[in-house]
């Protein structure tokens, strides 16, 4: 098209323009997937820098789990996921890989636990019943706080079989008991203060070299604090029995450790360790009963030897040597010798002592005859001898009839030298039982000094007597009684008959009756009459008025 210019006779034309084509612009319906693309990679960054170490755990088998659904649980907090399950190089055991959370990834360390949670019936009851509408899951433990650094410093781990007994968070203290057999003890089984269930046995092993049993237990916080070094423990397994010169005893802490055996302790107070509270793995020592676990410390054993001219039937081996009411030792041995000057025999004793039970007053003599160079148990029994210790026989049960050796200061007693031997000789008296005999035997004697054939005549002639009395009642008093008691019979019926309401004496009296109430009637109208007219008494009785005349004048 051309364009013309005015005032100009030429049609001229105008030069075209050229414009030249722009670039084209990228669309931003790009960015959608750019965008995208940045999401997806910030999402698998964001999952990644959250993602907790994966961890692989063997069992022996492979019950209740299932992967993505089971989980990890530390505290009843669930901390992870099954991821896949299946089996080592020999298929020996199944290997479970699980995946924990960031936040706990140090719990991924030596020293954690993992077992499977499901229902089990044991000695201490029932446990993991939850599970059965949950489903199982893998119970974690591991010590309270974190690791080293917030990290997995451990992948590889071996599932337990059974829960543990006490887990890492449980306030308590653990201890170690040395027994020479494990008996009915279990793990589970519960340990007893004063018979109540402060504890349980979490283990047991035999010892390095055999020869003993060492069985854990743990003690629940703040009972622990009970658990000094001088506590001792003793198996309180089902009922214990004992027949001894106490007579039957028998003894048990609950029905539950009839069932499944326990542990009892109780604590003594030495002047050693002062009651202080017993670091936690202590080790302490099994006694397989209570009353050897009460008894007192053995320490160095002590030999003696007894004299008894006496029958020692009852005394028996394990017999209790007493002194002021505690247990110094036992018979070991019981045999018989002659004496040839008496001709007679005599029963030889022997026994084991432990002067340590006798507490402070060996410790000081002790330290003595250590100065000295001398024996301290021998120094002790010679001093108390010659203050008048002597042994004697006692009936420690009537019914069993067991008898047991007391040692007792008898301040009368003939003097006797105290000569150190092994073993060595106390000086014995004789028995309650022979003095009994003595008291009966006079009692016996004096019985026969009783005159009872005198007696016995004196009675027979009370008796003759007596007899002659009852004759003479039964034939002359009786009658005259019974003769009596007729006439008084009599006499009863005759006041009967003279009482009776239709009897002429009831009668008459009536009708005196009332002829004193009538005599009673007149004395009182003339009172009347008297009161009101006293000058009847002169002048007498006036006529009586006529009704409706008026009065009447004299």
């Amino acid at each position: 098209m051309s364009e013309q210019v005015p005032g100009s006779g030429e049609e001229k034309f105008a030069s075209p323009a050229i414009s030249r084509k722009q670039k084209r612009r990228i669309s931003w319906i790009w960015l959608v997937p750019v965008v995208a693309a940045l999401m997806g990679i910030s999402l698998v960054v964001r999952t990644w820098m959250q993602a907790g170490p994966d961890i692989s755990i063997s069992f022996n088998t492979a019950e209740g789990l299932e992967v993505g659904k089971t989980q990890l649980r530390y505290k009843d907090v669930n901390i992870g996921t099954v991821k896949s399950i299946g089996f080592n190089s020999d298929r020996s055991r199944v290997v479970v890989q699980a995946e924990l959370a960031k936040e706990v990834s140090d719990l991924a360390r030596e020293g954690t636990n993992f077992w499977v949670v499901r229902p089990r019936l044991d000695v201490s009851g029932v446990s993991g019943l939850g599970t059965l509408l949950s489903g199982a899951y893998i119970g974690v433990d591991a010590a309270e706080g974190k690791g080293d650094s917030n990290r997995a410093t451990k992948l590889n781990f071996e599932g337990l079989e059974i829960p543990p007994a006490v887990t890492h968070d449980r306030a308590g203290k653990r201890f170690t008991l040395k027994a020479s057999d494990l008996g009915s003890l279990d793990i589970g089984s519960p340990v007893y203060f004063r018979r109540i269930n402060v504890g349980r046995v979490i283990g047991y092993a035999l010892d390095k070299n055999g020869s003993a049993v060492n069985v854990d237990v743990f003690v629940d916080a703040p009972n622990d604090k009970f658990v000094t070094n001088g506590t001792r423990f003793w198996n309180a397994s089902g009922v214990d029995f004992s027949v001894n010169a106490d007579g039957l005893k028998v003894r048990t802490q609950s029905l539950v450790s009839m069932a499944v055996g326990g542990v009892a302790f109780e604590p003594v107070q030495t002047a050693r360790d002062g009651g202080a509270a017993a670091p936690a793995d202590a080790t302490f020592d099994l006694y397989p009963t209570e009353t050897a676990a009460k008894a007192n410390p053995d320490g160095e054993a002590f030999p003696i030897r007894m004299r008894f001219d006496q029958s020692i039937r009852g005394l028996t081996v394990g017999a209790p040597i007493d002194f002021n009411g505690i247990t110094l030792g036992d018979v070991t041995q019981i045999t018989l010798d002659f004496d040839p000057v008496s001709k007679r025999f005599y029963s030889l004793v022997d026994a084991t002592l432990y002067p340590e039970r006798l507490g402070r007053v060996y410790d000081e003599v002790r330290e003595r005859a250590i100065k000295d160079g001398d024996e301290a148990g021998g120094r002790l029994l010679g001093v108390m001898v010659k203050h008048g210790l002597r042994a004697q026989l006692r009936t420690a049960n009537l019914l069993t009839g067991q008898l047991y050796v007391v040692l007792d200061d008898f301040p009368n007693a003939k003097p006797v030298e105290f000569k150190m031997s092994d073993p060595a000789i106390i000086p014995t008296v004789p028995g309650n039982l022979d003095q009994l005999q003595q008291q009966v035997s006079n009692i016996v004697a004096k019985i026969e000094k009783i005159p009872f054939d005198k007696i016995g005549e004196d009675l027979r002639t009370t008796l003759a007597s007596t007899s002659k009395l009852m004759n003479r009642l039964d034939k002359q008093v009786a009658p005259e009684a019974q003769n009596m008691l007729k006439q008084a019979k009599e006499s009863m019926a005759n006041i009967n008959s003279l009482l009776a309401s239709d009897a002429s004496l009831p009668v008459n009296t009536e009708r005196a009756m009332q002829e004193l109430s009538r005599a009673a009637r007149s004395l009182r109208a003339l009172a009347d009459f008297l009161q009101s007219n006293p000058e009847a008494l002169l002048r007498g009785r006036g006529a009586d008025p006529i009704p409706g005349a008026g009065p009447v004048r004299n």
